[in-house]
C-alpha cells in the first residue's frame, strides 16, 4: 500500500530541526541543501549549507583513522564520502510510521502509545454514508469504522487532556497520513470538512503542536492546490514539482520495490544500495524526509533503512519497532576521534540521561549508573600482543591469575573488539565455551556461577561457596593458601559482592555480607582490593570487623598505595563502585598491576594465586547500557594486558580470562569495522544461560581448550599447578 509517514508542515528555513524524536537528536526539515549527516556528531553543525565544515568536522576524523588501510596511503574523498553514508549515529531522530494501522489488533492506540511520528489510515467515500471508511480493501467496508470513530475522535479527546498536544507535556507532533481510495471529489472534500470541525487540533495555524495531516494518492495539481485547506500537506514522489507545489509536499514517499528487491536479511546488493542512496540523496535535495513503502519489515529492515538515512521507518509491527528504537544511543558506541571540536549544547545537556541497573543485590544496590555523557572515549586503548613465552608449554606453573569478566558474554568481547579494533584478551591462542548452568536452575547468578568457578561444584542460586545442606566447600583460594601461597581477590566493584565474596567467603545468601566478610578474620588473603567500606563498618551482626582484622591487615583507601604497603593489605577504593570513564578507565589495571607486585614479593619464591573481577560489565547488561558495556569490556582489557605483561616477563604465570555468565542477552545487530561503529540490542535485563567464553595464555594454556562446566575450571588449575 502507498503510504507515506507524516513530516512537519513545510517549512523555508536552512535547518533540520524536529520536535518529533524517539532517539534524542536532530533530523533534517525542508529547505536545506544537503542530506543529513550519518557520521559522527554532525548535529553540531547547525550551517548544514557550508560543505567546507561538514568535511572538515565529519570526514577528516574517519580520514585520520582510515588512512592505514592497505589500499593507498590515504581514500579520497569520494570514498570517504561514500563510507559515511554507510552508517548514521544515533544524534539523529526517529520517526516510524505506523503503516496500514487500521489493521492492528486495536487501530490508532497500539502505535499511539509508542509516540511515533506517523499514522496510516485508508479511507473510502461511498454513497451509503457521508463518513469516510477505513478500510485496505473494498471488500472491508460491510464491518469497518469510519476516520471519524478510529481517529478522529481519540485524537480530539486526547488534546482536550494533553492540553493541546497529541502527547502531555510533549514537544512532539503526530502525522496523519491518509491514503484516499475512491477519488479526490468527493473523499478530499470529505475529508476537509470532517477536520476543520477541530482547528485546535488538525490546524498548525491554529495550534503549533496540532496533528499534521498529509494526503496520499492525490496528485497536488493546481485544481487540488486551490481547493485544498492549507492545514493538509500532500505525500510526493520523484516528480519535477512548481515552488508552489513543492512547498505544500510534506514527504517524499517511494515504492520500495523499484529500487530493491531484498528481502530484509543480511543487507541489500551493492547495486541495489547504490539506487536506494541516490534516491535519498535526490529527496534529501530537495529538503524533504524520505519513507520507502513495501520494504522488508524487522530490526535487520529498520537498522537498515536508519543506517541508510531514511527518515520515516515504515512498519507493520510499531511496537516492536519502537522498542528496538527506544533508548537507541544506549545500543550503538563509537569511539570519538578527539580532533573534533569540545562543543555541547542545550539538547545534548538534556539527554545526558543515566542508565540505572535494576537487578542488583543488597551490597551493589546503591551503584549510580551509567552516565551518557560520561561514557565517551576520545582513543583506542592500547591492545597488548603477547611474546607467547612458554603459551601452552608442559612447564611448571608458579602464578596463577585468574580474570573474570561479570556478564561478560562473547557478544560482548566482540563488540568491544569492533570499536576498539582489537583486544589483548583476543591475542590468546587458547580458547574454550564455560557452561554456566547453576545445581537448581538453568539460568545461573553470580553467586552459583562464581562459587563453581572457585569451587569445582555446581551450587544453588544464592549460595557462596556454601552446598545446599549447608557444608562449606573450599575455594581456590583456600587449596593455595594452605599450601603456602599468597593469594589475592581484586574487583572494580563491592568485595562483598557474590563473586568476589566466593573467592574469599561462605554463605547461605549472597545478601548476607556480615557472614560472608567475617571469614576474612582467617587471613588467608595477602590483598583485597574494591569497594565497599560499609561492608565492614555497617553491619547487622554489631562486629566491630575493622578492629578485629587491624591486627592482621593494614587498611588502605587508594589503589595507588597497595604496592609500597607492607604486610598483607585490605584497599577499599571508593572509585571502584563507580561507572568507568575515560579517566578512570586504568583504574582497574593499576589494581592489578599493583596486586601482582605485592603477591609476587608475599610469594617468597612460591608463588601466588590472584582473582581480578570486572563487576559491571554485568551491571551494565542490567542497565542495558551497550556504551557502559564497551567501557567496562575495555577496563577489564587493560587488567588482562597487565597481566599478560607480567606473564611474559617471568614466565611461569598461567592467566585464564572468563566470565561467570552473560547478561543482557546482547545481540549485535550492525557496525562500521573500518568506523568502529557498532549497534546492538538487549533482549533482557537479567542473566542469560548461553556458554560464556574462556582464553587462557601461558604454561599448559592447552589444557582449557574445549566445552565444558564451569566447576572444571578448579579442577584443572588443581592439575596443571600440582596443588593438592
Amino acid at each position: 500500500m502507498n503510504t507515506t509517514q507524516a513530516p512537519l508542515t513545510p517549512r523555508t528555513t536552512t535547518r533540520w530541526t524536529s520536535t518529533h524524536t524517539i532517539g534524542d537528536a536532530i533530523t533534517p526539515a525542508s529547505g536545506t541543501s544537503m542530506p543529513p549527516y550519518r557520521g559522527r556528531q554532525c548535529p553540531r553543525i547547525r550551517d548544514v549549507n557550508a560543505p567546507d565544515k561538514l568535511f572538515a568536522h565529519a570526514v577528516y576524523p574517519l580520514h585520520r583513522r582510515l588512512r592505514a588501510w592497505p589500499y593507498g596511503s590515504r581514500l579520497t574523498l569520494l570514498a570517504l564520502t561514500l563510507l559515511l553514508t554507510t552508517f548514521r549515529t544515533p544524534a539523529q531522530d526517529i520517526r516510524i510510521h505506523s503503516h496500514n494501522d487500521y489493521l492492528r489488533t486495536v487501530p490508532f492506540y497500539q502505535a499511539y502509545a509508542q509516540q511515533v511520528a506517523s499514522i496510516e489510515a485508508d479511507v473510502w467515500a461511498v454513497a451509503t454514508t457521508d463518513d469516510l471508511l477505513v478500510a485496505h480493501e473494498r471488500s472491508g467496508l460491510a464491518d469497518t469504522l469510519t476516520l471519524d470513530e478510529a481517529y478522529i475522535r481519540p485524537l480530539v479527546n486526547l488534546f482536550k487532556r494533553n492540553n493541546g498536544r497529541a502527547w502531555r507535556n510533549s514537544d512532539k507532533t503526530l502525522s496523519l497520513l491518509i491514503d484516499l481510495k475512491t477519488p479526490v471529489h468527493p473523499t478530499l472534500d470529505r475529508l476537509a470538512n470532517a477536520l476543520k470541525r477541530y482547528p485546535a487540533v488538525f490546524d498548525p495555524a491554529v495550534n503549533p503542536m496540532a496533528v499534521r495531516v498529509i494526503v496520499s494518492g492525490v496528485p497536488p495539481n493546481e485544481e487540488t492546490l486551490d481547493n485544498t485547506p492549507a492545514f493538509i500537506s500532500f505525500d510526493g514522489t520523484l516528480v519535477d514539482y512548481t515552488p508552489a507545489q513543492r512547498e505544500r509536499i510534506a514527504m517524499i514517499s517511494l515504492d520500495f520495490g523499484n529500487y530493491s528487491q531484498w528481502n530484509g536479511k543480511g543487507s541489500p546488493v551493492a547495486a541495489e544500495r547504490e539506487k536506494l542512496e541516490a534516491a535519498i540523496a535526490q529527496v534529501h535535495a530537495l529538503g524533504k524526509p524520505i519513507r520507502f513503502w513495501g520494504t522488508p519489515d524487522g530490526i535487520t529492515a529498520w537498522n537498515t533503512f536508519y543506517t541508510l538515512g531514511v527518515d520515516y521507518i515504515n512498519t507493520d509491527a510499531p511496537e516492536d519497532c519502537a522498542a528496538y528504537f527506544r533508548h537507541f544511543h544506549k545500543k550503538n558506541y563509537m569511539i570519538m576521534d578527539d580532533s573534533l571540536p569540545p562543543t555541547s549544547s542545550k539538547k545534548e545537556e538534556r539527554i545526558d540521561d543515566v542508565a540505572h541497573a535494576k537487578r542488583l543485590d543488597r551490597t551493589t544496590a546503591g551503584f549510580h549508573g551509567f552516565r551518557r555523557n560520561a561514557l565517551q572515549l576520545s582513543k583506542d586503548i592500547d591492545i597488548y600482543r603477547p611474546t607467547y613465552r612458554n603459551d601452552g608449554a608442559a612447564t611448571t606453573v608458579k602464578n596463577v591469575i585468574l580474570l573474570i569478566g561479570d556478564g561478560m558474554g562473547l557478544a560482548q568481547v566482540c563488540a568491544a573488539d569492533a570499536v576498539n579494533h582489537g583486544l589483548s584478551l583476543l591475542q590468546l591462542k587458547h580458547v574454550g565455551l564455560v557452561n554456566t548452568t547453576a545445581e537448581d536452575a538453568f539460568t545461573t547468578d553470580s553467586a552459583a556461577a562464581g562459587s563453581a568457578l572457585a569451587t569445582g561444584k555446581k551450587h544453588h542460586n544464592r549460595h557462596i561457596a556454601v552446598s545446599a545442606d549447608g557444608h562449606i566447600n573450599p575455594s581456590l583460594t583456600d587449596l593455595f593458601y594452605d599450601n603456602g601461597y599468597a593469594c589475592g581477590v581484586v574487583t572494580l566493584g563491592n568485595i562483598a559482592d557474590a563473586t568476589p565474596a566466593a573467592f574469599y567467603g561462605h554463605a547461605l545468601d549472597r545478601d548476607n555480607s556480615d557472614a560472608i566478610t567475617a571469614f576474612l578474620r582467617d587471613g588467608k588473603l595477602t590483598l583485597l582490593n574494591g569497594s565497599g567500606m560499609a561492608t565492614l563498618t555497617d553491619r547487622f551482626d554489631n562486629l566491630d570487623l575493622v578492629a578485629a582484622l587491624q591486627p592482621r591487615y593494614t587498611f588502605l583507601s587508594s589503589v595507588d598505595d597497595i604496592a609500597q604497603t607492607d604486610g598483607k593489605v585490605i584497599c577499599i577504593d571508593e572509585r571502584m563502585d563507580d561507572a568507568a570513564t575515560e579517566a578512570s578507565l586504568p583504574l582497574l589495571a593499576d589494581a592489578t598491576r599493583a596486586a601482582v607486585q605485592k603477591l609476587a614479593a608475599a610469594g617468597r619464591g612460591k608463588g601466588f594465586f590472584l582473582m581480578v573481577e570486572g563487576a559491571k560489565i554485568d551491571y551494565a547488561g542490567h542497565a542495558n547500557s551497550l556504551p557502559g558495556s564497551i567501557l567496562e569490556t575495555l577496563s577489564f582489557d587493560l587488567a588482562v594486558a597487565e597481566a599478560l605483561r607480567f606473564a611474559d616477563s617471568n614466565g611461569e604465570t598461567l592467566v585464564i580470562v572468563t566470565a561467570d555468565h552473560e547478561t543482557g542477552g546482547l545481540t549485535l545487530v550492525d557496525g562500521n569495522q573500518a568506523a568502529g561503529l557498532i549497534t546492538a540490542h538487549y533482549m533482557t535485563d537479567d542473566h542469560t544461560p548461553i556458554r560464556v567464553p574462556l582464553f587462557a595464555y601461558g604454561p599448559h594454556a592447552g589444557a582449557f581448550g574445549g566445552t565444558y562446566e564451569n566447576t572444571q575450571l578448579f579442577h584443572i588449575i588443581k592439575e596443571v599447578t600440582g596443588i593438592k
